[in-house]
């Protein structure tokens, strides 16, 4: 059965820092860790496949050409996945090169997987295995300059990744989580019912960006280091989860713990669940 912790432990791709990030694998080792979301982001092919990657493109630091040789950085927007079918992505390897930023990761052949095949083995591991079944934190990887080039525009991206979730039927354990606030307003305005996450990475303070984004949140996420007394203090006061990322140090997690922030999203799960 799985643990119930005090707050949501969020595997940041999985478990970036122990497996190749937004892969099956990683996804299934968070799960048998015992986090309570999966953390994951999403592209869209060429052929309109939902797919699990930070990056619209494959990047330097994880993916192989096709020769087995290592992406150069200069080359790597040459890789445009929304230039590939899905068939022709995951001939690419994204598993077997040594991560520079996380030297205990484990090397596995492995290539980037379709949402649809993400929560299909996901499901079925937890129902194997009698665990609750997993929550979803998808981000929507939109950005202006990249529609019609490396992604949709907007709407089209956000209405084939909401349309994948509602085939999954996982919808009521989903969040939608984005920095790109016309992405969040057009959730709003067509999907209400859809939890959506504002992730943040800027100076301005909480009620700046939430005036930005004319509505209130689900959740409120920025960069752990950017909380502050004040965030917790708006976020409890207008019912606003806190789940800042991405926190990977033990003595982080406890400060932010005792914030009593409601959730963590981290690469290393492991360290996270150890403190309860």
């Amino acid at each position: 059965m799985t643990k119930v912790f005090p707050i949501d432990i969020q595997g940041h791709r999985g478990c970036r820092g122990l497996l190749p990030e937004n892969t099956i694998p990683a996804f299934l080792q968070a799960l048998a860790l015992g986090v309570t979301t999966l953390e994951l982001d999403v592209v869209i092919t060429r052929d309109k496949v939902v797919v699990v990657s930070h990056e619209a493109f494959l990047n330097h630091e994880i993916c192989s050409d096709l020769s087995g040789n290592r992406i150069l950085e200069a080359e790597e927007r040459n890789f445009n996945i929304y230039n590939m079918d899905f068939q022709e992505l995951i001939q690419f390897d994204c598993g077997l090169l040594n991560h520079p930023r996380f030297p205990n990761q484990k090397n596995i052949p492995v290539s980037k997987p379709s949402l649809q095949e993400m929560i299909t083995e996901c499901e079925q591991y937890a129902f194997k295995e009698n665990r609750i079944a997993p929550n979803y934190n998808i981000e929507i990887k939109r950005t202006k300059d990249g529609d019609h080039d490396y992604h949709p525009d907007y709407i089209e991206f956000t209405d084939l990744v909401v349309e994948q979730i509602r085939q999954s039927a996982i919808e009521n354990r989903t969040t939608i989580q984005c920095f790109d606030l016309e992405v969040l307003q057009y959730l709003k305005e067509n999907y209400p019912n859809q939890k959506q996450v504002l992730l943040i990475h800027n100076d301005k303070s909480i009620d700046e960006n939430i005036d930005e984004l004319r509505h209130l949140p689900h959740a409120y996420s920025p960069y752990f280091e950017l909380i502050n007394n004040h965030t917790v203090k708006f976020c409890k006061q207008n019912n606003i989860k806190l789940i800042p990322w991405t926190v990977n140090e033990t003595t982080d997690m406890k400060r932010l713990i005792s914030m009593e922030v409601d959730g963590i999203i981290t690469d290393y799960p492991d360290r996270l669940i150890q403190l309860f």
